[in-house]
């Protein structure tokens, strides 16, 4: 990290119970088509480090995997904490992109959702891809809680925060050899699916 990253506003909002398992190391896995503000409606990358911040009107039990349902609890449309919770960032290593159910099905030891997301994640705009983002998550060294702001809100991925988060002192939640047996894991789990689907096709 340069001497000039101390601090960090640029912010990625993604479920709690996800940014939870980025933080301990349970996944390095997220799936998105973007939210309804997107520009275009279409799902982009605007920086690749960004502080994870967690949020909780959307999250639903039934979308997880058992062992992380029981983490959520159901929120009333439009709640927000007056203080959100920011424990870890995160740089975005690897950007995937896939169309087909097959390729994806493969991929399930490396999340939390269920076959059910993953089903209404493909169908919803069926002809744009599903992005596959591997991120590198980063504990700080304690949490920092910042207020919530009304821009905050909204279906939106990328957000500015108000109050700068230090980065000093954080720690990668995985060693580099993990992390790298992880993205080299997907990545050929990824294109071993293709050659398939493309070999079936033919």
């Amino acid at each position: 990290m340069e001497a000039m990253e101390l601090t960090m506003t640029h912010a990625l909002k993604e479920w709690a119970v996800a940014v939870s398992a980025l933080v301990q190391g349970q996944t390095i896995l997220l799936l998105r088509k973007g939210g309804i503000k997107e520009q275009g409606g279409t799902f982009r990358v605007a920086h690749d480090s960004v502080v994870l911040y967690p949020t909780y009107e959307h999250q639903k039990p039934n979308l997880l995997k058992p062992a992380y349902a029981p983490q959520v609890q159901p929120v009333a449309s439009g709640w927000h904490p007056e203080t959100v919770p920011i424990s870890a960032w995160a740089q975005i290593t690897h950007i995937l992109q896939v169309v087909e159910a097959a390729t994806v099905a493969q991929l399930m030891p490396y999340h939390i959702w269920n076959e059910r997301f993953v089903s209404d994640r493909l169908k919803w705009k069926p002809r744009t891809p599903l992005y596959l983002l591997l991120l590198r998550a980063y504990r700080l060294p304690q949490t920092q809680m910042i207020p919530y702001r009304l821009e905050y809100g909204g279906c939106q991925s990328w957000i500015d925060l108000a109050t700068p988060i230090s980065l000093v002192d954080s720690t990668p939640v995985l060693s580099d050899a993990e992390y790298a047996r992880q993205t080299e894991g997907i990545q050929a789990m990824i294109n071993e699916s293709i050659v398939k689907t493309t070999a079936t096709s033919l």
